[in-house]
């Protein structure tokens, strides 16, 4: 009984676009340690190394990783099917895992993985999994991926962390659509890990505890969103918006390097 006490839930945290699994852990500890005391975090590297410039060049130290590749507009994507089956690998033998925390295209990933397990096409043997932080997430434009991974709300617990300067603004919101009750933290900043003030460290750790609780009834559900003053996305607005419909994820346009160079700075120097 102890033993099952002490157990930590274990959550696979996929880092952004060129940069790394330490840099993204470096990026977390900004958050209170209290939120994620009781999980164990693993923070893996992509498989391809950085196929051009990345953005925390002179910030924080090489190598840089990036998961799979992808063409201006984000329908075509290169080296997807290896990386999927990489990370099915790596959660089937070093698992079994509880959920995924991710970082822009680490998240898009992540939530892309999420909805074929449920739909049956990836990680069949493996526990459902039970809980999802996104950050700066999006959704894939193929409509081939879209009509399975989105196919139906995906029951998984998750918080999206929504940034009102992030270039990824409309896209987040999309994403989250594709869950069920969602929970959305929405931060003032831009494409980052944001800082979180007391309030959203207040909903992040409601949120964790409840997950730790296995508190996952409808009337549970509620309460949570209910305190942490957030509005779930409406049933309406999953209805009515196009699911692969959104404007072009991280790296999709050159114009936009500037502004997250700036971003990606100040969430390693915070």
């Amino acid at each position: 009984m102890e033993g099952r006490v002490e157990k930590k839930m274990k959550i696979l945290c996929l880092h952004g676009f060129r940069t790394s699994g330490s840099f993204l852990r470096k990026q977390i500890s900004k958050w209170d340690p209290s939120i994620f005391a009781h999980f164990d975090l693993e923070f893996p590297d992509g498989i391809f190394p950085a196929g051009g410039k990345s953005d925390i060049e002179g910030i924080f130290p090489p190598p840089y990783f990036e998961w799979f590749q992808f063409n201006k507009d984000f329908t075509e994507y290169t080296n997807l099917e290896e990386c999927i089956s990489y990370l099915c690998e790596y959660i089937t033998n070093k698992g079994p895992f509880d959920g995924f925390l991710g970082f822009s295209q680490g998240a898009t990933l992540s939530a892309l993985l999420l909805g074929y397990q449920a739909q049956g096409k990836v990680l069949k043997e493996h526990p459902p999994m039970k809980l999802f932080v996104s950050i700066s997430g999006s959704k894939f434009r193929d409509p081939s991926i879209c009509e399975v991974a989105y196919k139906n709300p995906i029951k998984v617990k998750s918080v999206h962390f929504i940034g009102a300067k992030d270039w990824l603004k409309l896209p987040s919101e999309e994403l989250a659509t594709a869950f069920h009750n969602p929970l959305i933290i929405r931060h003032p900043q831009g494409h980052t890990v944001p800082r979180l003030d007391e309030a959203a460290t207040e909903q992040l750790r409601a949120w964790t505890a409840e997950m730790l609780t296995q508190g996952t009834s409808a009337a549970s559900d509620k309460k949570v969103e209910l305190k942490n003053g957030e509005a779930n996305v409406e049933d309406e607005k999953k209805k009515t918006e196009a699911a692969c419909n959104i404007q072009s994820p991280e790296g999709a346009t050159e114009m936009k390097m500037d502004k997250r160079e700036v971003e990606i700075v100040e969430a390693a120097q915070a």
